[in-house]
């Protein structure tokens, strides 16, 4: 048996998922990718040490360069 009171509680669930996600879909990015991310990245981008920052992997798919960006420069 269902219990008339949950189906209520659901449905405004449900709706209001659905509008959260509608209106945060539309949102802009915060960064763009052109600009940068941190103070040292100009000074990367001066002396051609900046990384990329996507690449793509073995399957072709699309990655954030997370590897290259957060190490150590040598």
């Amino acid at each position: 048996m269902f219990h008339t009171i949950r189906q209520p509680r659901t449905l405004l669930r449900i709706a209001l998922l659905g509008a959260t996600l509608s209106v945060t879909a539309c949102a802009p990015p915060l960064l763009a990718p052109d600009e940068p991310r941190s103070q040292f990245d100009r000074y990367d981008t001066v002396r051609n040490q900046h990384d990329e920052q996507y690449i793509f992997n073995e399957f072709g798919r699309r990655r954030p360069n997370l590897d290259a960006r957060l190490s150590p420069k040598n």
